[in-house]
């Protein structure tokens, strides 16, 4: 029988929890026996009450929640500190910023197996395991209405006895997960909507969706084996810049999500045509957490410049903490499924599995991912 922990996280901005009551119920019926750190789901709205009558016990504090774990479920990778609680040979399953956390190799060090949640395989078999596209949907929502708060207008065509008020242009850039569903949400909130991205694939889906594609003519493939965008050529980005400065001067909201895996966001709205822009435009830049698609997007910061507005809300996701934790721990479930014996709760870790292997950092003293520690992707 596997024990499986939930502590609170401790990030400052972070209100989302690992696992929630229906999911505590679902370890339970595997045969776990789950502990919960009180106050873990408060955030997330989720009681220490609903934890207990799911099934689990509860725990004062961090120490207390994993001592004894053999699996500890979180949502922000371990810091310095916790990671000194941890038990050699705990497994630990998070989010683990890959590309800029310090701390990849201590996690080896300290004798943990570590698995990352954001490398499972973008495949059919591991869909709702997902994470990044559970959170990116919410974030993506989230963001429009955002822009809205501080959008001092409607958002669709208004023809009243005073006037007509015309509709809001958004022009959303990149047509990942969260790009579309910010395309779909604008749309449904009655804006006019564009949207760009460097993936001639994404086209259908933007125009299905009843927004203008905005492309660059291109010979060259902009989409990776994974399915994400990546580097183009010097070229392509100027006559891309020249491009976005035009839809962007003719713009009221603009929401940025492009990013490429293992470097610092593409600078897509530079200064230059932040000048150019209407008063009363405002700029929601999800990439902000990986520099920003523009320079002027200051990290968990919203503020007014020249008439503009910028903002840049890093842990999207954690606004919308009840619907985001239950996604993520439905995907967590989903992935420990892969793992947790259905008829003893026993722990089992198939390295041949290509999911686990995708997501697994670390284990039994060997870093598996080595490229990683280089600053590769």
């Amino acid at each position: 029988m596997a024990r499986i922990a939930i502590p609170a996280e401790m990030a400052a901005n972070e209100t989302r929890v690992a696992a929630t009551p229906e999911t505590v119920k679902k370890y339970i019926a595997l045969g776990c026996d789950v502990v919960v750190q009180r106050g873990a789901g408060d955030g997330a709205r989720f009681t220490d009450a609903a934890f207990e009558e799911a099934g689990a016990s509860l725990a004062d504090d961090f120490v207390a929640t994993v001592k004894g774990a053999d699996v500890l479920l979180k949502i922000q990778p371990l810091n310095q500190d916790e990671m000194k609680m941890v038990a050699k040979g705990t497994v630990v399953a998070s989010l683990h910023t890959p590309f800029n956390n310090p701390l990849l190799e201590d996690y080896n060090t300290q004798g943990l197996t570590s698995f990352c949640m954001e490398m499972i395989p973008r495949t059919s078999r591991a869909q709702s395991m997902d994470v990044l596209s559970s959170q990116a949907n919410i974030a993506g929502y989230k963001a429009v209405l955002l822009a809205l708060e501080h959008y001092q207008k409607f958002m669709p065509m208004l023809m009243t006895a005073a006037g007509t008020v015309q509709s809001a242009k958004v022009l959303v850039m990149g047509a990942g997960v969260a790009g579309l569903q910010a395309i779909a949400t604008a749309r449904r909130l009655g804006a006019m909507v564009e949207a760009f991205d460097v993936r001639a694939a994404a086209k259908e889906q933007v125009e299905s969706l009843g927004a203008k594609f905005v492309e660059v003519p291109q010979d060259e493939d902009a989409e990776d084996a994974g399915g994400y965008a990546k580097e183009m050529s010097d070229e392509y980005k100027q006559k891309q810049a020249e491009l976005i400065a035009e839809h962007a001067a003719k713009s009221d909201i603009i929401i940025t999500t492009a990013l490429i895996p293992g470097r610092a966001a593409p600078v897509l709205i530079t200064e230059e045509t932040v000048t150019k822009m209407k008063q009363g435009a405002v700029i929601v830049d999800m990439a902000v957490e990986a520099g920003g698609n523009c320079p002027l997007s200051k990290k968990d910061e919203v503020y007014t410049k020249d008439g503009i507005t910028f903002v840049g809300v890093s842990n999207i996701p954690a606004t919308l903490a009840t619907d985001a934790s239950a996604l993520y721990a439905k995907n967590m479930l989903n992935f420990m499924g892969l793992m947790l014996d259905k008829e003893t709760g026993a722990l089992n870790i198939d390295r041949e599995d290509d999911i686990i292997q995708g997501a697994l950092l670390c284990m039994d003293g060997e870093f598996l991912k080595p490229d990683l520690l280089k600053g590769g992707a």
